[in-house]
């Protein structure tokens, strides 16, 4: 029987709860440490997760605990700094998105893991949303036939007012670059996982909250190798029909020229046939847990899954880079008013 893997986890944030209640799930796992700027919050986590330290600081934590794998939940600024830390001390890690502060710092700090001999992993977990599995499955089942396009539209309702999202991520109000780089990532990877690699986008941003920085609301389209075109239909402001807007973030719609798959807010999956005037439900197993239907959990099974059987992880920092461009490229077609291929 092999040891479980010695992790320490960085940050204590509103979405890092999301990550200690995934890894304390993780049998071959052992939480080693944790830190946070703020001291007393780290202890709080420390004491509700039952991990054993608590520290101050990244370098303390892992000079104090020595582990295997650190995972880092904590804002982009401090990607770069921390990813230097895990290099010089020989540790592998899991960074939370959005990843680094621009494309250019990516591409700096994935070299740099490199020259180092760690892995370095990007958290970007919604290919790992049970819904988008199943539409995955019976895409490649040919249940849609020829799948012609798709179209999200992302619904969350949280962006309105003064006071939109203090409550959980207050620094989504300052950040320059906004839907595309906090949330439309989620999609970008999400599309190329069920469609294919992307040959060109336009978009068209805009601020609708002046509370906030960066842009709350817009529209994308992205084509793809064969033929398919899939669009991005954001806007954080308004909300889509279900309890809790913040499960699926919106509804999807995949068109194909057997019929067509429609994901609603609830995460229910229906089927319409080509010719037919009735949906029919799609019955998948999936639990509504913790966040996004436990696709952080699922996430991380997966990584600690290939650890151990010694093979390569889906979500590489180095792989992660093909959708920092197209976000680069999605930002630059806003700025200049035209297609932009890829």
């Amino acid at each position: 029987m092999t040891d479980p893997i010695r992790l320490a986890v960085s940050g204590a944030g509103y979405f890092a709860r999301f990550h200690y209640d995934a890894w304390s799930r993780i049998f071959d796992v052992e939480m080693v440490g944790c830190a946070d700027q703020r001291l007393e919050v780290a202890k709080e986590v420390a004491e509700f997760f039952e991990v054993p330290a608590a520290f101050a600081s990244l370098e303390e934590l892992l000079d104090e605990t020595k582990p295997d794998l650190v995972d880092i939940i904590t804002p982009p600024e401090t990607h770069a700094a921390a990813i230097e830390a895990a290099c010089q001390r020989g540790v592998d890690v899991i960074c939370q998105k959005p990843f680094c502060t621009s494309l250019e710092e990516a591409e700096q700090t994935v070299k740099r893991a490199a020259e180092a001999g760690i892995t370095l992993i990007v958290h970007e977990n919604f290919r790992f949303q049970p819904w988008y599995q199943e539409i995955k499955r019976r895409v490649e089942q040919g249940t849609l036939g020829d799948v012609y396009g798709a179209t999200f539209r992302l619904r969350p309702g949280d962006g309105q007012g003064d006071d939109a999202y203090l409550s959980r991520q207050p620094y989504f109000q300052t950040m320059p670059r906004f839907l595309v780089r906090e949330t439309a990532i989620h999609l970008i990877d999400t599309f190329r996982y069920l469609f294919g690699e992307v040959t060109d986008v336009y978009a068209d941003l805009r601020r609708l909250n002046p509370a906030i920085k960066g842009e709350d609301a817009g529209v994308v389209v992205f084509g793809f190798q064969g033929g398919i075109h899939a669009v991005f239909d954001g806007n954080r402001l308004v909300d889509h029909p279900a309890s809790n807007h913040r499960l699926t973030m919106g509804e999807f719609l995949v068109e194909g020229s057997s019929g067509v798959l429609q994901l609603t807010g609830d995460g229910s999956l229906t089927r319409r046939a080509k010719g037919d005037r009735t949906s029919h439900p799609i019955t998948y197993a999936w639990r509504d847990q913790a966040f996004g239907g436990d696709c952080v959990f699922k996430l991380q099974r997966a990584l600690i899954d290939a650890r151990l059987a010694g093979e390569p992880f889906v979500n590489t920092a180095d792989a992660y880079l093909t959708n920092l461009r197209i976000e680069d490229a999605i930002y630059r077609s806003a700025e200049e008013g035209r297609r932009i291929d890829l």
